[in-house]
């Protein structure tokens, strides 16, 4: 089961059609949907996660706690609605196109793909592009 919960004025429009391709994606990759958490909030809301659970003091726009037991997928992903903003604006992306990468990214990490070297950081964002050409709003 995925929810999606909000902790600032945001709300996702589609959100039976980004559900329906997280399940795919979780799926393509031989996985199994457990329970899977979105929250979206702000820079403060995720700074303050990120100095007390991970010893950053640093803004992020993501940052997911990984609960899944071997191939059933759970966790809680939490996503700064304000930094995905400011990173689709230094990317030059749309805002939409950069949530939906934030979004996978974290399930993305669930299923293994790891993003600290070069190498890992360039099959995150195939896995990423691949995924993201699958999703149809």
């Amino acid at each position: 089961m995925i929810t999606f919960n909000y902790e600032t004025d945001f709300e996702i429009l589609n959100e039976k059609a980004l559900e329906n391709w997280i399940v795919n994606t979780i799926e393509k990759h031989n996985c199994k949907v457990g329970e899977i958490n979105y929250i979206f909030c702000d820079d403060a809301y995720l700074h303050k996660l990120n100095v007390e659970f991970l010893q950053h003091d640093t803004l992020t726009d993501i940052i997911s706690f990984d609960n899944s037991l071997g191939k059933l997928i759970n966790g809680d992903i939490f996503i700064s609605i304000e930094r995905v903003a400011d990173n689709a604006n230094d990317f030059k992306v749309s805002f939409e196109e950069e949530l939906h990468r934030v979004i996978i990214h974290g399930i993305l990490h669930y299923l293994g793909f790891k993003d600290k070297t070069e190498n890992e950081k360039k099959e995150m964002r195939n896995q990423e592009n691949n995924a993201l050409s699958l999703l149809s709003i």
